[in-house]
């Protein structure tokens, strides 16, 4: 599993607190959608300065783990 912790970081004062690339404004969610949409790592790093294809890996390695945890939906009002 590639660790993603030194690469993906969370600040409530950067994109709103969405998961970025360390020391870029790009968000995970952007890197996941560029996959989802057919572009490859080499597009990915070619299109979005700043990040390297580590950070990519990275970027999958994180919405993997958050996709392995339990989730409850319960209902809102009534």
């Amino acid at each position: 599993m590639i660790e993603y912790s030194e690469r993906i970081t969370i600040d409530p004062n950067v994109c709103n607190g969405k998961p970025v690339i360390r020391g870029t404004r790009i968000a995970v969610q952007s890197v996941i959608e560029y996959l989802s949409n057919g572009d490859s790592v080499d597009d990915i790093v070619e299109h979005l300065p700043g990040i390297t294809h580590e950070d990519v890996y990275a970027a999958l390695a994180y919405a993997s783990n958050l996709m392995s945890r339990n989730f409850v939906l319960e209902p809102v009002g009534a």
